[in-house]
């Protein structure tokens, strides 16, 4: 064991890094009925969904652990399912399986370029504010998303929205949950947004407004109906509208992947001379579980910066990564629970999500109007418009306008010329 991981070398254990993965799979359990929940508005079948799930982030965090050694935990992203979801899917039309390929290019490519080299030149030519914006606009749009689900925020003839029915059992409910998970968050109690999810399902439960499961354990569900759906349909990718999903999928999974890193490494203490060791290894893992995931049949696979949490504890090494895939793949036998995991019980999660990573905007300069405004329109267009891939293409084609009319042409990246004149012409004859 210590051979393998490196334990004396990193000045941990096994039992501290047993402790680490299971605060972590904790911390981001919630994820086990979120994305079921969510991927299911598109059609596909929720106890599907389920182990497709557990099954990326199993591989993801297995792959993290024995290749990269990081104590990080992989599954679906947030934000990155909501795109396929509720943009790739309901809004765009385009049918599951076939934006579930587009997930599987995407990782595809990804390999690529982490093999090559390539994706760090590509990330060092995002400036550092977008990356920024788009994190804190994808906060904002799922929290939003999170309000509308459980009834919260509601359409409304006269103001566009407004605040819902604050009578109704289920939107109480929703309050409840939002309430008791802030309370749990705010005293720093680890695994609180799962913890916070379980309250809201028992108190659904006690008042009536949530089914009672009739069993815990289960056997594992079928996956048959998404399983390889994603292979099927590759050659239904080569259309205009799905280079857009496509790079959208690259582009967000890119950043949050190295954000999360960045964030591991420094809070372990890892980073030395302004680099971050096996990097390239982290990365791979990342895309071969987005690539896998895709196969099994979910949206992107990503890194979850909830690994900080397992880290807190002592997690150095990629123990605490095996032992979170442990505690996901023993996740398959407890499906009976996604019938109490209704909208009203996975708001919370979402609202916390949201806030957290909304404080992204903190690290953007607001007093650079040239910068201010491609991140304003990043993070305003993807709630007003319910799209994160609008959000991202408006700010993208604002940056390079206002950074040359400013003076500043020299310090623009030529990607970011060439990605303006695309999202242009995205708008032009796609939108």
């Amino acid at each position: 064991m210590d051979k393998l991981f490196k334990l004396r070398e990193n000045k941990t254990t096994v039992r501290t890094e047993i402790l680490a993965g299971l605060t972590t799979f904790l911390s981001m359990a919630y994820v086990l009925f979120v994305n079921p929940s969510m991927l299911a508005t598109t059609g596909m079948e929720l106890k599907a969904v389920f182990v497709a799930t557990i099954l990326a982030s199993v591989v993801g965090s297995l792959a993290m652990g024995l290749i990269a050694n990081y104590p990080i935990g992989l599954a679906p992203g947030m934000g990155l399912n909501a795109f396929f979801a509720y943009t790739v899917c309901a809004q765009w039309g385009i049918p599951w399986q076939t934006a579930l390929a587009g997930v599987l290019v995407s990782g595809l490519v990804f390999i690529c370029l982490t093999l090559s080299g390539l994706r760090e030149k590509i990330v060092n030519a995002i400036p550092t504010e977008l990356k920024f914006a788009v994190g804190a606009g994808i906060g904002f749009f799922i929290a939003f998303l999170g309000l509308k689900n459980a009834g919260i925020i509601v359409p409304n003839d006269s103001t566009i929205v407004a605040l819902g029915d604050l009578h109704s059992g289920p939107v109480l409910l929703a309050v409840f949950g939002i309430i008791i998970t802030v309370a749990y968050m705010t005293i720093g109690w680890k695994g609180a947004i799962f913890f916070g999810m379980a309250t809201t399902a028992i108190a659904g439960m006690l008042f009536g407004l949530i089914d009672v499961p009739t069993q815990v354990v289960s056997s594992v569900p079928s996956m048959e109906s998404t399983f390889g759906q994603a292979i099927i349909h590759l050659p239904d990718i080569f259309t205009p509208q799905m280079l857009i999903v496509i790079l959208t999928f690259f582009f967000i999974d890119f950043f949050d992947t190295a954000g999360t890193l960045v964030a591991v490494a420094t809070q372990a203490g890892f980073v030395k001379d302004n680099k971050i060791p096996r990097a390239g290894r982290s990365l791979f893992s990342d895309s071969l579980a987005t690539v896998f995931g895709a196969i099994f049949g979910t949206s992107t696979t990503t890194s979850y910066v909830e690994s900080t949490a397992g880290v807190a504890v002592g997690g150095r090494t990629g123990l605490t990564a095996v032992v979170i895939a442990i505690c996901f793949s023993l996740s398959l036998f407890f499906s009976p629970l996604l019938g109490v995991i209704t909208s009203a019980v996975t708001t919370p999660a979402l609202v916390i999500v949201g806030i957290l990573m909304i404080g992204n905007v903190a690290h953007i300069d607001w007093t650079k109007f040239e910068v201010a405004v491609p991140s304003f329109f990043v993070i305003l267009m993807m709630v007003l418009t319910f799209s994160i891939a609008t959000g991202i293409a408006i700010g993208f084609i604002f940056y390079p306008i206002t950074m040359v009319l400013k003076g500043r042409y020299k310090e623009v990246h030529p990607i970011m010329y060439v990605m303006m004149v695309l999202f242009i012409l995205y708008f032009m004859f796609v939108v």
